[in-house]
């Protein structure tokens, strides 16, 4: 039969006091990064129980860790970095801890944590859906896209920051464009927001699509999301192509209900006449011969 020296005896109860421990706080799952336009929230789950929470440390290329202050001991499954990753081109992860909650402590030396992978603001946030105003010149020759660059999370000196302010010259614009309603399609690079097209036939409508194209990011990172389509007018579209079938019905409505009305205005007056000629003549007395 054995027995445990005193310090092994000591060793194995702290061991087993720690894991019944860890044991209570669940470790987060699913940790995750969602960033678009630079708004940067770490996401994870499950939800915690009232017995503990959650606290989101972050370091930048395994410096020292830093935790926002409205991200510690939180009941919350989401944590907002976007202010925090100051460093655009750095390269951060996240651990979150799993910690008693607020007000309670624990004997616990080292908290159960998950790490995030590895996200780096500059390549790996989407750039979102821009507007543009479409213009056509007067002689039909020339079409302009005025795109608004889209704005992002960040500012400096008090001025919210737009998607050229970060990435400059490396922003370009891809514009998706094709005759109304045919298939067949064409793509522009523009290193401008004031995109201009004169490949276009003229008197045609032709219809668009712009997303910003950074060419240094990874392929899977280059584009971001599409705009909205937006149709040039057609000079030679017929009267069922600029207006919809309900509108035509009702234009027509109105006009058989006008021309009925003038007709039946028409009748009652010509009736009236007739009427009043007749009883003028059945009123005049026979004169003597």
């Amino acid at each position: 039969m054995w027995t445990l020296r005193p310090a092994a005896a000591l060793f194995l109860v702290f061991f087993l006091s720690t894991q019944c421990a860890s044991g209570s706080y669940p470790r987060a799952q699913n940790v995750t990064w969602k960033s678009t336009n630079f708004k940067t929230v770490l996401t994870w789950e499950p939800k915690p129980t009232a017995d503990y929470s959650y606290t989101v440390q972050f370091s930048e290329d395994n410096g020292n860790e830093k935790r926002t202050p409205h991200c510690i001991r939180s009941s919350a499954t989401v944590c907002d970095l976007s202010s925090s990753l100051t460093d655009l081109n750095a390269s951060y992860e996240a651990y979150v801890l799993s910690e008693p909650p607020l007000g309670a402590t624990s004997d616990l030396i080292e908290f159960p944590h998950t790490i995030s992978p590895k996200f780096c603001p500059y390549k790996d946030t989407d750039i979102g859906r821009p507007d543009f105003k479409l213009e056509v010149s007067e002689d039909k020759k020339k079409t302009t896209l005025y795109v608004t660059d889209p704005l992002t999370a960040l500012f400096k000196d008090g001025r919210q920051l737009n998607i050229r302010d970060i990435f400059s010259d490396q922003l370009q614009y891809k514009v998706t464009y094709r005759k109304n309603k045919s298939t067949g399609k064409k793509e522009y690079n523009s290193k401008t927001s004031a995109i201009e097209l004169t490949d276009l036939d003229r008197g045609e409508s032709y219809c668009f699509m712009v997303q910003a194209y950074i060419p240094s990011r990874n392929i899977n990172k280059q584009l971001g999301e599409l705009s909205h389509t937006q149709c040039s007018n057609d000079d030679q579209q017929s009267i069922f192509e600029v207006y919809s079938v309900g509108v035509i019905a009702a234009a027509i409505f109105l006009i058989l209900l006008l021309i009925g009305l003038i007709i039946t205005v028409t009748v009652v007056c010509c009736k009236r006449r007739k009427k009043a000629l007749k009883s003028g003549k059945e009123g005049v007395p026979l004169q003597n011969v």
